[in-house]
């Protein structure tokens, strides 16, 4: 396989907004992730693996309110201004994430199709049990493709975070994406993700196992 799910990406106001959001809509508290110099960033995140979906995660992201803005757009369209007005009121799930030992293998069959998957960028950032590091797709407008029908591509260089992240009693079950071809999807290859061809919204939904019950989040817009 080509790529499989790495983590589901929530746009927050702020990481204690999206923590009590994750509480309240997941029964589960997120734990602290780190800061994104490069991106004027920070996050937390929620363990979500399944059998279907092994080491996957949850990450709940906002903007730093303690770094310099970058000199580029951040990613995940955080910066929309449509986006930002929306997070004011909740978080909003936005993004899927796909990891690959081969990210310029996939992304060249990407933009073979017609696709604009974005440029690999070096990214890294410090936790407590030592640095990670990776290489991942930003397109020049800091926007996830396809209205985030198309998974940023991700490849680790190193360990991973599911390796020391607690476990949590979410699990995710589903995850669908919308509108893209069929081209885009055999060159994925995204094993136990659905995916319908045509372009409805949302473009992205998924369900959860949860101590609150089955829980399905649909992507903004």
């Amino acid at each position: 396989m080509n790529a499989r799910l790495d983590h589901l990406v929530v746009v927050a106001d702020t990481l204690e907004q999206g923590a009590q959001w994750c509480e309240a809509t997941l029964g589960a508290a997120p734990v602290t992730g780190g800061r994104h110099p490069h991106m004027g960033t920070h996050n937390r995140l929620l363990a979500i693996a399944s059998e279907r979906f092994p080491d996957s995660y949850l990450e709940i992201i906002a903007i730093d309110p303690d770094a310099p803005a970058p000199q580029r757009p951040r990613w995940m369209g955080i910066d929309d201004a449509l986006l930002r007005a929306a997070v004011r009121e909740s978080p909003r799930l936005v993004h899927a994430v796909a990891r690959t030992a081969m990210i310029e293998m996939v992304r060249w069959g990407l933009i073979n199709c017609g696709l604009d998957p974005g440029v690999p960028v070096a990214a890294e950032r410090a936790t407590p049990h030592g640095l990670l590091k990776w290489r991942i797709t930003v397109r020049d407008d800091g926007r996830p493709a396809c209205g985030g029908a198309l998974p940023t591509l991700i490849e680790w260089q190193g360990p991973h975070p599911c390796e020391r992240l607690p476990a949590s009693p979410v699990a995710l079950r589903d995850l669908t994406l919308r509108g893209l071809g069929a081209q885009a999807l055999d060159v994925l290859k995204l094993p136990a993700v659905q995916a319908v061809a045509r372009g409805a919204e949302p473009a992205l939904s998924a369900t959860f196992d949860t101590p609150r019950g089955a829980v399905t989040l649909n992507a903004w817009p």
